[in-house]
């Protein structure tokens, strides 16, 4: 019966709460995407196609002196193929924070290549996102929303409840961090970094964004299951019932917990797949590093 109870709060009461937030933040990033496409027309119009006639009452040796004349006006083509190639490799240029504020590490720009991620630099990225002073954004939010819906009647309201929520929320965000982005890509030999896609329609780029939740790569760069992903942010909200009261841990605040972790990390490769295009067309590559 208990079990039952759990289940029916999980189904009714916290996918509503994650698909209202979920949603609202969709909304939000798919907003920014839509004012990004829609400029770019405006920063690049297609140049006016240039005709030329010529005169049919040229004599022989004019037409034979326009033939060199002609491969010489031709030469200078070339010359603008760097600046389109340049052009496309600004394409899903990513930069180290979004906003100049949100860490973005782990972001690998459009084609770029990079050495094999090594147990250090898997370590440093786990402790980068865990303790950068941006890093209290999402457990503010969470703790917020958490407090609003009593979601741990334990914690109770005022500054001492939000306090509870947030510490706690901010102690699964590491725990989730260190689990997915450290410990188990080690033992996997995955690669947590997020290859940005860069090319494509917005629902090919959308899918292939929300995708990497269960699709990653390895060390030798191959596509695989993301272990690290789904089962480390499933062992993270095992670990969080250690610290949770006694109440909270159910089956279904466990499956809950683990749920928005997995969602959360899909909002955010979502959004780090489109923030080239908003920091081009939107802030006119403001924060570029």
């Amino acid at each position: 019966m208990p079990l039952k109870f759990s289940l029916h709060k999980f189904l009714s009461r916290r996918f509503f709460s994650l698909g209202m937030f979920a949603g609202a933040l969709i909304a939000g990033l798919s907003a920014c995407a839509s004012l990004a496409a829609q400029q770019v027309d405006a920063d690049h119009p297609q140049p006016a196609v240039q005709t030329s006639s010529t005169t049919t009452t040229d004599s022989a040796p004019q037409a034979a002196a326009a033939t060199p004349q002609s491969s010489t006006t031709s030469a200078p083509a070339p010359q603008n193929q760097p600046a389109q190639s340049a052009q496309g490799e600004a394409t899903g240029q990513q930069t180290k924070r979004i906003l100049g504020i949100v860490p973005n590490f782990r972001a690998v720009s459009t084609d770029q290549k990079l050495p094999p991620v090594t147990i250090k630099d898997k370590f440093m990225g786990a402790t980068e996102d865990s303790f950068d002073y941006s890093s209290i954004f999402f457990p503010a939010v969470i703790a917020g929303w958490n407090m609003d819906q009593r979601a741990t009647p334990q914690f109770h309201q005022g500054a001492a409840g939000y306090a509870r929520y947030f510490w706690h929320a901010a102690v699964d965000q590491t725990s989730e961090n260190y689990m997915v982005e450290f410990i188990f890509p080690t033992l996997t030999h995955e690669d947590s970094r997020y290859y940005t896609l860069g090319r494509g329609g917005f629902v090919k780029r959308t899918g292939y964004a929300l995708s990497r939740a269960v699709i990653t790569r390895t060390n030798s760069g191959s596509e695989t299951f993301n272990i690290s992903e789904v089962f480390g942010a499933g062992a993270a909200a095992g670990v969080s019932n250690l610290y949770y009261p006694s109440a909270s841990r159910t089956v279904g605040n466990t499956a809950s917990e683990w749920a928005l972790d997995v969602g959360i990390d899909a909002g955010v490769f979502w959004f780090r797949e489109f923030w080239p295009d908003i920091n081009r067309h939107i802030f006119h590559n403001k924060y570029s590093q």
